[in-house]
């Protein structure tokens, strides 16, 4: 059963006409075969035209959907022999970040990624995808094991933010952030990064900051969340819908704005509906990214990658 939006529902509601017509034909060996595809093509266009002109919190609400798939399962879909590596060989594990080796497409790679977690408990256990320092610091350790295996590293980017507790604060966030963002300025590896939810703040560019960063096309990345951006600006969350329209975070606007690199479709009615499509597009382009990296001489990824953020800087300042 989807949790349905709040625009979704006048769909829901044919969609479960449907699903009592088919209910009944089975019952009562009725013929109805007509008037479901009547039903469901008025669904398809509904689901069509309500998609095509969603508004920036819409796409907010979309991308913070719990149906849509979590960084587990991409990698069980994607990655194969995949085995995880735990702690930071400092403080200790963070569950909000999972990472560790695995094959794509036949090719060993080091893959990365913010967990959510589908259900309470799962949620609870990773603290909604919000990374403490030792979850950074953690995939500092597996950005080093990538370069001195000189493997390709994937990242997905799935966090609100980093944890902004005082626990966290006090064993060094801020620092951990920032080391993990150099880290990824300094590899000499191919870095492929994909946003497959929310890119919440400086805990998604720790892990966005790649030679090639994928978008899913119903995610958002911003510098801070609308709700957050809303009662600082505003002091008010009333304003939230009008902090997510001012903070051009959906992946049309940071596409043209050069901040990401390409955009990955995704099925109709968001990848909620058919997470399994979702998963598949995104391996395709994954694959197309890395291929296009292959090649390239790790001096020249190392100075690419600089120079693709250096250069969103110098626009801006321009």
């Amino acid at each position: 059963m989807l949790t349905p939006l709040e625009f979704e529902k006048p769909v829901l509601e044919l969609e479960a006409k449907i699903e009592e017509l088919r209910h009944l034909g089975s019952s009562d060996d009725l013929n109805i075969a007509d008037e479901v595809a009547e039903l469901q093509a008025k669904a398809d266009k509904q689901l069509r035209q309500i998609y095509a002109r969603l508004t920036p919190w819409q796409k907010v609400q979309v991308a913070r959907h719990p149906g849509r798939p979590h960084f587990s399962d991409y990698v069980s879909a994607l990655i194969d022999e995949f085995l995880p590596l735990c702690g930071d060989r400092l403080y200790g594990e963070d569950a909000a970040v999972v990472g560790g080796l695995g094959r794509f497409k036949g090719r060993s790679v080091v893959v990365i990624g913010h967990e959510k977690g589908h259900d309470t408990e799962s949620r609870v256990k990773h603290n909604f995808g919000m990374a403490h320092p030792e979850g950074y610091r953690k995939a500092q350790r597996l950005m080093d094991l990538a370069e001195r295996f000189r493997l390709p590293l994937l990242t997905f980017v799935d966090t609100p933010g980093a944890y902004p507790g005082v626990e966290a604060e006090e064993r060094g966030q801020a620092e951990a952030i920032a080391r993990c963002i150099e880290r990824c300025l300094s590899l000499r590896v191919p870095m492929v990064s994909v946003i497959i939810g929310e890119g919440g703040s400086g805990g998604a560019v720790a892990f966005a900051t790649a030679n090639q960063v994928l978008m899913l096309e119903h995610s958002i990345y911003s510098v801070i969340s609308p709700e957050g951006c809303a009662s600082i600006l505003w002091r008010s969350t009333d304003k939230t819908v009008d902090a997510a329209e001012a903070l051009k975070l959906t992946a049309q606007d940071l596409l043209r704005f050069g901040i990401i690199d390409s955009v990955v479709h995704e099925p109709l009615g968001g990848a909620h509906r058919n997470p399994a499509t979702t998963i598949a597009a995104v391996g395709e382009a994954i694959a197309t990214a890395l291929a296009d990296l292959e090649a390239v001489p790790a001096v020249d990824l190392l100075r690419g990658r600089r120079q693709k953020f250096l250069q969103m800087g110098r626009k801006q300042a321009a």
